[in-house]
């Protein structure tokens, strides 16, 4: 039996060994990398294929999806027929679908019993071919008081059967070619198997003689990065000095292929780029139709007179008793199913869930497989590299797997200005000591860090966004512990400085105003340049000084030179218009004395305010009369019900019954005259208000 496992693992290994051979090393080798700061990098393949020739890549499971969204195959005097690429599945599921089925690692044994009925050849002391009938176990003795277990194999010859024991068989030989080839792809996919997360990709190559082919495709890479080292001189301080720019660009080879001599890209911008699942077998939900029962016919019972018995036929001749006996059925099915079955299909509807393809149907078929490939074609012709800058490495790059490395990309004199930057909010003593640098070169300076050096050391670490050529950026490295700034804060009050009235509105124009000073205090021994940084707020308007030195998206700055021991100040101030706005009409007479003896009052706005508050003095006179009449019927009203209860307890004839009578008689003259005065105020009310209204609302003064 060792001798047969040897033959067997020494077949499988010549099988795998073929495959791993071929994934090891691409047969294209790779010759170019371009690497974008968008996570995403384009990998080339080229090299020489003779006549129809079959290329073989891996790729990482997750690699497949950008690899379908992506490949470009170029054959230089041929064409690509086809790309092929293993399933989604897990290898189990493959080997499953094997004639012969290696998923649970079968011994010897139990893969000869998987044979049964399949004719073999077995080279053993006594050779026979034959059919398998099956393996079975026996113990057999061994010695005086030992036994073992050992596996025979059965087989039917021309002479009959014969029983062997495996383990002397030295070869086992399949007779049946397709099974022979089922056994040896089984194999193959187990060969590719043993990394879980690669997966094969077949490139199929059509054509006669040797040519030139590459293949590029886009992958997920870490995004390339920048670092920068700039070295100033000592003895240039002016605007015009020059200093030593290093730039180094940081890249990382994350794949399984060793980079050897590629040509490689930097390409700095952001090129739009997404995942799409194209590697997932995707399956349109389609309807279940059911097939249409046609109920048998009810026996007839006929009746003895001629006419009933003709009626009856014709009802059948014209499918009526049909028709109701698979109503009938139908409504039984329901009742049985507890709901109501789906609408019969189409024919053409039949046709598409049964796989029958009309004319109609292949047409369509046609047009849209032709679409298909000729809007592949022109997204392959279309590709373009866009509006992004590239930096194209000069010698080709050799990088191991799994490796990074540091690439020159820029080594060039730059022009610096040494200043030193205040920002309040960052450091609200000291400044910080920094450089305006000048991009002079020729290339685009991608973000990152920068490690400046002067007088021969290290000085700090400072940050850039992006630079194009012949753009400016203020660098700050350090912390300018010789320079000392006291900022104050001036209040500055706020003032009216303008007063219109607008159809029933005051509008009132008000300024705010704000001041700081900072006075600066240089203990070096040299002059420093210092640009104050002050925000810019909405609203707010610079007054003093009129100009900013420069000003940023959210910054002015202000250019101070602070000579030695000499205090150097700046005043900035700023004003802000404010529009407040209030309806006259609810304003009490106190708030528009108070706007009438503003300064930035008109006399035209003043007259128009004096004339509001007569006509509202007029009207509340008249709700004061109204009020005063409904006062006094108030006390009439309980001067009557005096009256009325002590002539309750008087006689008739009583003097003083009669003087009540004819006080209540007066009293109710007097209340009568008092309700038409009220009706009156109301009325004098109610023009009054319609008068200011109307004045308001035709104002319009300034």
């Amino acid at each position: 039996m060792n001798r047969s496992v040897v033959c067997a693992v020494a077949m499988w290994l010549a099988v795998v060994g073929g495959t791993v051979a071929r994934s090891a090393e691409p047969t294209l080798p790779l010759e170019k990398v371009v690497l974008f700061t968008s996570g995403v990098g384009y990998f080339q393949h080229a090299g020489e294929v003779t006549d129809n020739s079959r290329v073989e890549m891996t790729f990482k499971a997750e690699q497949v999806n950008d690899l379908l969204k992506s490949m470009v195959v170029e054959d230089l005097g041929g064409t690509a027929a086809t790309v092929s690429y293993a399933s989604r599945d897990p290898v189990t599921k493959t080997l499953e679908t094997f004639a012969v089925n290696l998923t649970d690692n079968p011994s010897i044994g139990q893969l000869v019993g998987r044979l049964r009925g399949e004719k073999i050849e077995v080279d053993a002391a006594a050779p026979a071919t034959g059919t398998i009938v099956g393996v079975e176990s026996r113990v057999v003795p061994v010695g005086s008081d030992a036994t073992v277990t050992r596996q025979f194999i059965t087989i039917l010859t021309g002479d009959g059967l014969r029983t062997l024991p495996l383990d002397s068989i030295t070869r086992i030989k399949l007779l049946d070619p397709r099974l022979q080839g089922e056994l040896e792809k089984a194999l193959a996919v187990l060969a590719l198997g043993h990394d879980n997360e690669k997966k094969s990709v077949a490139i199929d190559f059509s054509g006669k003689g040797a040519r030139p082919v590459r293949v590029g495709y886009v992958q997920e890479s870490p995004l390339w990065k920048t670092s920068y080292r700039l070295v100033l001189d000592d003895g240039a301080a002016g605007a015009g000095a020059k200093a030593a720019l290093q730039g180094w660009a940081i890249v990382e080879n994350t794949t399984d292929h060793d980079w050897k001599d590629v040509r490689m890209s930097l390409v700095s911008g952001r090129p739009i780029s997404f995942v799409m699942d194209l590697y997932r077998p995707l399956y349109v939900p389609r309807p279940e139709v059911r097939q249409d029962l046609y109920a048998g016919l009810v026996p007839q019972v006929y009746g003895q007179e001629m006419a009933d018995e003709k009626r009856q036929f014709a009802g059948a001749a014209n499918g009526n008793a049909v028709g109701e006996n698979r109503r009938d059925l139908a409504k039984r099915e329901q009742a049985a199913a507890g709901k109501a079955g789906p609408a019969s299909p189409s024919r053409r509807e039949s046709e598409v869930a049964l796989g029958v393809e009309t004319d109609a149907l292949k047409q369509v078929r046609e047009r849209q497989m032709f679409a298909d490939g000729a809007s592949l074609q022109s997204l392959a012709q279309g590709a373009q590299l866009g509006e992004l800058f590239r930096y194209e490495i000069a010698k080709p790059v050799s990088l191991e797997r799994q490796r990074s490395a540091l690439l020159p990309i820029v080594a060039e004199p730059v022009v610096v200005e040494r200043v030193a930057i205040y920002d309040e909010r960052v450091l609200a003593k000291h400044p910080l000591s920094g450089v305006r640098l000048k991009n002079s070169t020729a290339l685009h300076l991608m973000q990152g860090p920068i490690t400046v050096y002067d007088a021969g050391g290290y000085c700090g670490d400072a940050r850039i966004e992006d630079m194009a050529p012949g753009s400016e950026r203020l660098l700050s490295y350090a912390v300018a512990l010789d320079v000392e700034v006291v900022p104050r804060a001036e209040p500055r009050p706020e003032e009216i400085v303008n007063i219109r009235l607008v159809k029933g509105t005051l509008v009132a124009s008000r300024r705010l105003a704000r001041a700081r000073k900072l006075e600066v205090k240089n203990s070096g021994d040299k002059p420093v340049k210092l640009l104050i940084e002050h925000p810019i707020e909405s609203g707010w308007k610079l007054v003093k000084p009129v100009k900013a030195d420069e000003t940023a998206r959210d910054r002015y700055r202000f250019a101070v030179v602070a000579e030695p021991g000499k205090p150097a100040t700046l005043e900035i101030d700023e004003e802000m218009p404010i529009d407040q706005t209030q309806e006259i009409a609810n304003l009490d007479d106190s708030a528009i004395l108070f706007y009438s003896r503003a300064r930035a009052t008109s006399p035209a706005v003043k007259e128009s305010l004096a004339e509001v508050v007569r006509r509202k003095q007029e009207i509340e006179r008249i709700v004061r009369e109204k009020a005063d009449r409904d006062q006094e019927i108030n006390a009439i009203g309980q001067e009557q019900a005096r009256i009325r209860e002590n002539m309750g307890r008087l006689e008739r004839t009583s003097d003083l019954y009669t003087r009540y009578v004819q006080k209540f008689s007066q009293q109710e003259t007097r209340v009568e005259t008092l309700r038409e005065e009220i009706v009156q105020r109301q009325a004098q009310e109610q023009q009054a208000r319609k008068g200011l209204d109307d004045f308001l609302l035709r104002l319009d003064v300034k």
